[in-house]
């Protein structure tokens, strides 16, 4: 657990400090002394007395007792030197720089776990080992540089990496983003990017602490402690972004179904993240754009106002917030008229509002006044302004500063001229204000955010989904694929709607119950998991003859153990699977259905169990969402009986975890009805 002694202390040795500041132990001395450390500072080195003009002891036992010990030697001499500043000097947090630890192998991972667990029982608090350190607004902690600019209004960040840390810092620099604090937890023997998270839920006080958090992570160990107190912090207040790298599976194995195939660790992020309001990044320049964004007012809706001189980067902005789900909309022929006013000839107001080449910097008030005072449809508007050796940009960028300060919209500046203008970008920056140098990139950033839901209510949908049948089903079956009449049972019990199907395994039996099914039917192997793969499916069979030949020809095919004839139902195809990801539970996926789902691979994820407002969010989150709602002349489907589906299914989950992989593929929707077709269920005792 994170304590005090970390965040504020009053003393500090840096264990392994030297004059040498290509060594991790000098550097970080070098760094602590720079950012001015109010408390007592001292340096354990075995050869000198005095070190950057600290005091210097030979003998870790000399020195008086400190509340934080950094540490960086060689990893054989960590767990003595830890044991005697905890049995000894009251040291109650820890940073160990070191490398050698369970990254290095079984001894390294068996000497990390002794330190920890000696720390743990002092009730003290460990950062690493393997790690660049700490930044807290008390002491610069770590051996990197640059060290970022501390401010009240920064961010708040932990990185499994140190170097990513580093790097994701110096992405920042250049926008003018600062921060607030920065962890490296590195092997995280003891504090993970999970613990650091708990720390700020339980210390945030809304208002005083920064609502800013990033977040740089390779593994999440604990997934259920990352859901509670992300979405804890942000339903406070904050906002976060996060990275999760290595999502990709090494040598995939073989799954026995289609949602096994592609669900995947990253999947499970997905959900995750999805259903804690994190909005996801994919690098350090999306990350720190997205915080950047953060910096700025919340935008409250997808309308943007485009403010530009140039006419290329208005263009490629306007292309990357469309193909995320947000609007450009055209002005009002009247708004038109009066922004063409202001501006000289041949400049357009139809939005992107093009004030060309020679625009002027109170052309560019009245306009940014304009659309943020008489366009109560635009949500928030973007300002591309470089230096084309007609403007004088400071006076550009004090009017930014002021307009961004005043407007009731966001205004997110796009400044391109980071060489030409340095000098005044500097001092723009130095302000307080922070720059989007790319268009695009802000413009991806924008649209990750409009697209992450708020964080998910916790509880579980339980209208008419009948637990004990459910348990029932489960208990009485065994491992492997269930039978049709069981899976029939199961979705049944949760209220999921199926066609009218039996299984038949003599031709009389098939020709009895098509009839009493009523024609047209399909008929389905029953046996191969895959029935398409083996020529087992035949649709919409009109007459006893036809039925009679494909009868013949499926119980021929190797592995059949019946035949199932079906209600030939019509309309739009869709799929919803589920697959359990050790540690994070059921993953749910939706998309179109048949084999659209392997061609396109357009899928939406979440992490049972699934609300209402999450299933919705995932079926609008899908690219083939027109097809959804209806496009060309067709008619959509039934988007609210599908999220049910996805709400029921997610619930009947929550209480049958030996369900390992589901496919409900496809479902045939249509106006009025979602009805499951066929489907898969494979269990795991």
């Amino acid at each position: 657990m994170i304590n005090d002694k970390l965040i504020n202390p009053s003393g500090i040795v840096v264990v392994g400090g030297s004059d040498d500041l290509l060594k991790p132990g000098g550097k970080i001395l070098k760094n602590i002394i720079d950012g001015k450390f109010p408390g007592d500072l001292f340096v354990v080195n075995p050869k000198q007395d005095i070190v950057q003009g600290v005091k210097s002891y030979r003998d870790i036992r000399d020195i008086p007792p400190v509340d934080l010990a950094i540490i960086a030697v060689p990893s054989r001499y960590c767990y003595d030197i830890v044991k005697v500043l905890v049995l000894e000097k009251g040291t109650s947090a820890f940073i160990v720089i070191s490398a050698g630890f369970s990254e290095a192998g079984e001894e390294g991972r068996k000497l990390e776990k002794e330190i920890a667990d000696l720390i743990e029982k002092s009730g003290g608090c460990l950062i690493g080992p393997n790690c660049i350190g700490v930044v807290t607004k008390t002491y610069h902690g770590v051996f990197t540089t640059p060290v970022p600019k501390l401010s009240d209004k920064g961010c708040d960040f932990v990185s499994g990496s140190g170097a990513t840390a580093l790097f994701i810092i110096e992405s920042a620099l250049p926008k003018g983003l600062s921060f607030s604090s920065v962890f490296s937890v590195g092997n995280s023997a003891q504090t993970g990017v999970e613990e650091v998270l708990e720390y700020w839920d339980l210390n945030y006080v809304p208002g005083e602490s920064t609502p800013i958090k990033l977040i740089y992570v390779e593994t999440i160990p604990n997934p259920d402690k990352l859901l509670h107190h992300a979405s804890s912090l942000i339903r406070k207040g904050c906002r976060i972004a996060a990275i999760k790298a290595g999502t990709t599976e090494a040598g995939s194995r073989a799954a026995s179904s289609h949602t096994g195939a592609m669900a995947s660790s990253d999947s499970a992020v997905e959900a995750l993240f999805r259903k804690a309001g994190i909005v996801r990044c994919s690098g350090r320049e999306e990350l720190t754009t997205v915080a950047s964004v953060f910096m700025h007012k919340p935008l409250k809706g997808r309308n943007i106002a485009i403010i530009t001189h140039a006419g290329g980067p208005a263009v490629m902005l306007t292309d990357a917030l469309s193909s995320g789900g947000m609007n450009i909309p055209k002005l009002e022929a009247e708004d038109q008229n009066q922004i063409l006013a202001m501006m000289n000839p041949g400049a357009s107001a139809v939005n992107p509002i093009d004030m060309i080449a020679t625009a002027t910097v109170d052309q560019l008030d009245r306009i940014i006044e304009y659309v943020d005072k008489q366009l109560p449809a635009i949500d928030g508007m973007s300002v591309i302004f470089g230096n084309n050796g007609l403007n004088d940009m400071t006076e550009v960028y004090e009017l930014l500063h002021r307009k961004i300060k005043e407007c009731n919209k966001p205004l997110y500046p796009i400044l391109p001229s980071i060489s030409s203008s340095f000098m005044e970008l500097e001092n723009f920056m130095n302000k307080g204000n922070v720059n989007f140098p790319d268009e695009v990139v802000l413009g991806r950033a924008l649209t990750r955010i409009a697209n992450t839901p708020f964080p998910a209510e916790e509880k579980i949908f339980l209208e008419d989904v009948d637990v004990p049948q459910i348990r029932q089903i489960i208990d009485n079956a065994g491992s492997g694929y269930l039978e049709p009449s069981s899976i029939q049972r199961l979705l049944a019990a949760a209220h999921i709607p199926v066609v009218r199907e039996a299984v038949a395994t003599s031709g009389k039996g098939i020709i009895a119950l098509a009839e009493e099914i009523g024609y047209p039917v399909a008929l389905k192997v029953v046996g191969p998991v895959h029935k398409s793969d083996v020529g087992g499916v035949t649709l919409n069979i009109k007459s006893q003859k036809h039925l009679e030949a494909e009868f013949n020809r499926m119980k021929n095919i190797e592995g059949v153990t019946g035949v199932m004839v079906q209600e030939m139902l019509s309309g739009t195809e869709l799929f919803i699977g589920a697959k359990y990801e050790p540690r994070f539970g059921h993953i749910i996926l939706c998309g179109l259905g048949g084999i659209f789902v392997e061609v396109l691979g357009d899928v939406s994820s979440g992490l049972a169990p699934l609300t209402f407002s999450e299933a919705e969010s995932m079926i609008r989150s899908l690219r083939a969402y027109k097809i959804i709602k209806g496009a060309r002349g067709k008619p959509g489907i039934n988007e609210a009986g599908f999220a049910e589906i996805i709400v029921r299914l997610s619930s009947l989950l929550r209480f049958a975890t030996e369900i390992k992989e589901m496919d409900l593929n496809p479902l045939i929707g249509s106006q009025k009805n979602i009805t499951v077709v066929d489907a898969r269920i494979r269990i795991e005792k």
